[in-house]
């Protein structure tokens, strides 16, 4: 083992002084609003497209389909690939703009990312709450998903850096309780919109997304600098402070240590996309591009985006299932809470795999319910008494994801790269979650209407494979400081063939033993 590093009851690595900092929580709290426009936008998008004026206006052949019920199975009542586009082009957008919000971060700062972020989303809210055609509806989309870009790329980095070990997984977590207060809030205001005698309901609800962007872009400007970024750009000594300020100790010479070492092997990476592709960054590289694959083939979005829609299509009326859509956002908020408040306790492999445990049973229970009522034709039926079951193991379903694979997604991938590698780990996590966030969008209304009550199992199956994946690959990682990570990789019984001993001694260079 390197020299310097202390046993604790959670493993072997170093212990930093500090304690937790009001400073510190609030700056989180502030950073964690970059997940309110994203939230926002995965909540508004399905309930407008559930809406019979907006149908009407831009697609008005989806509604006539949607209203020729003797003719259209309940499956296909929305399948529509213009339809599909205006909730997925968002996720495109993102999946590019990340690429380049990496190099902005790493460049630049963590908050003028954000900042950016903000600003970009603003532009495109405003521009899809004057929309007058599809067009403008699109373009107006992409720059939404730029903004989710900048945002998904900083926020979880900037939380992974600010909150001290201990507290790491519930403070980066409230990026995720930010995402579901956003969905949460944007079907609140698809069930009022939805009430609004005229034809302008829609555009409130889709204008009013600008009310996130001001908050995350505002609140960025006052946000500081992290250590690890500052230390990256150059400016050491307000690193240090900046240390002391957020640890509340002025004994901070370890991890301040520690940080600048991290700084400096980064510095040697002229080329972080290619370093992480070396076999010593396997497992990163592993991890933040299966993670993001896993949490979209949850079919978690499929629910976000298109709750009222699925609803509806499952013969609940037209404020049933807006209202559904709002008791499943509700869930979604405080099963988030639920892991803000156990992450760091029992640790992320427990909660990754009893998730995917109860989302498998939620999946099958749901799909044989379907199978039963609808058959293969897509006529009949929910009894009230169906109905019900079905919205109970929708919002189990989504309580297992809220406390597992929602935050974790976004935790895991942002904490485990070194500083050399992270702007790209944290890239290819965005970016492979944009993409496959994209792909869902795209084809999910049309694999419900071909796979019917089978697109259920279909990622139920994929629930089985990812909790596998974890139980078999994914070592515990709570508690750990985070410039530390590498020690968890050597001790895991894969994943050491691909870490080299020297490689584990660059990182506590000049401490003295304590073995």
């Amino acid at each position: 083992m390197a020299a310097g590093i202390y046993i604790t009851s959670h493993g072997d690595h170093r212990h930093h002084e500090g304690r937790v900092t009001a400073f510190v929580i609030v700056t989180c709290l502030v950073a964690a609003m970059g997940g309110l426009i994203f939230g926002y936008d995965i909540g508004i998008s399905g309930g407008v497209t559930s809406m019979d004026v907006f149908l009407v206006k831009f697609f008005p052949s989806v509604h006539e389909k949607m209203k020729d019920a003797g003719n259209q199975t309940q499956y296909c009542k929305f399948d529509s690939p213009i339809l599909q586009l205006f909730t997925s082009s968002l996720y495109v957008a993102a999946l590019v703009a990340s690429f380049f919000a990496a190099a902005v971060t790493r460049a630049f700062g963590r908050k003028l990312s954000m900042c950016l972020g903000g600003v970009v989303f603003l532009v495109g809210a405003i521009l899809n709450g004057l929309a007058i055609n599809v067009a403008m509806l699109i373009i107006g989309r992409i720059l939404l998903g730029v903004g989710v870009g900048f945002a998904n790329q900083s926020v979880p980095v900037y939380l992974s850096e600010m909150a001290p070990a201990k507290l790491r997984g519930a403070l980066n977590m409230c990026f995720q309780l930010a995402i579901t207060i956003g969905i949460l809030a944007a079907n609140l205001i698809n069930y009022g919109t939805s009430k609004i005698k005229g034809d302008y309901g829609w555009r409130i609800s889709l204008g009013l997304a600008a009310v996130p962007a001001i908050l995350m872009t505002v609140g960025s400007l006052f946000l500081p600098d992290t250590p690890n970024s500052l230390i990256e750009r150059g400016y050491t000594q307000k690193a240090r402070h900046m240390l002391i300020k957020i640890r509340g100790t002025e004994e901070v010479d370890d991890e301040f240590q520690d940080l600048i070492d991290a700084s400096e092997a980064a510095k040697r990476v002229q080329n972080p996309w290619k370093n992480i592709k070396d076999r010593k960054y396997r497992p990163q590289l592993v991890f933040t591009s299966m993670i993001p694959f896993f949490q979209q083939l949850t079919g978690i979005n499929v629910i976000m985006f298109y709750a009222p829609v699925l609803f509806k299509t499952l013969g609940f009326g037209d404020d049933a299932s807006l209202m559904s859509a709002v008791i499943t956002g509700a869930v979604n908020v405080v099963a988030t809470l639920v892991s803000i408040f156990t992450v760091d306790k029992l640790g992320r492999r427990f909660l990754f795999l009893e998730g995917g445990i109860q989302m498998i049973i939620c999946q099958v229970v749901i799909g044989i319910i379907l199978g039963l009522k609808f058959g293969s034709s897509g006529q009949g039926t929910l009894s009230p008494g169906n109905a019900d079951v079905v919205l109970v193991m929708i919002c189990l379903y989504v309580a297992a994801f809220a406390w597992s694979w929602g935050p974790l997604g976004w935790l895991v991938p942002s904490e485990i790269s070194p500083l050399e590698i992270r702007s790209a780990g944290q890239a290819i996590n965005v970016s492979v979650n944009m993409f496959f966030t994209f792909i869902i969008a795209q084809l999910f209304l049309t694999m419900l209407c071909h796979m019917k009550f089978g697109l259920f199992f279909f990622f139920a199956a994929w629930e089985v494979v990812m909790t596998a994946f974890i139980f078999f690959f994914l070592p515990e990682t709570r508690n750990v400081p985070i410039e530390e990570m590498n020690r968890v990789w050597k001790s895991h019984w894969f994943w050491r063939k691909y870490i080299p001993d020297h490689h584990d001694m660059e990182m506590h260079s000049g401490h003295t033993s304590t073995f």
